[in-house]
């Protein structure tokens, strides 16, 4: 079991969800997001590019650690993990 955390405007994606808890075995990150998609398929084009990247606006932690220092979608994902999926805020 895993625990996404979904910040800001994705949330009208999720249901008004902010966690979401998907069934997913431990393995990298990218596997463990296709259980969210199967659960939240819409919040995928808001996540990732058509190549299959975090979009830039995207910040993405594992356990408080930003995926861009632990492997990207590679970054080991445990039983218990929460994930944090949050839109980066810009304003002035």
């Amino acid at each position: 079991m895993v625990l996404f955390v979904v910040s800001g405007a994705l949330r009208q994606f999720t249901g008004n969800r902010s966690d979401v808890r998907v069934d997913a075995a431990p393995g990298p990150l990218s596997r463990v997001l296709a259980a969210l998609w199967a659960e939240c398929p819409a919040v995928r084009d808001r996540v990732l590019t058509e190549r299959d990247e975090v979009r830039q606006h995207i910040n993405i932690f594992v356990d408080g650690e930003d995926i861009r220092h632990t492997g990207g979608l590679d970054t080991a994902i445990r039983d218990g993990a929460e994930i944090f999926v949050v839109p980066a805020v810009s304003g002035g």
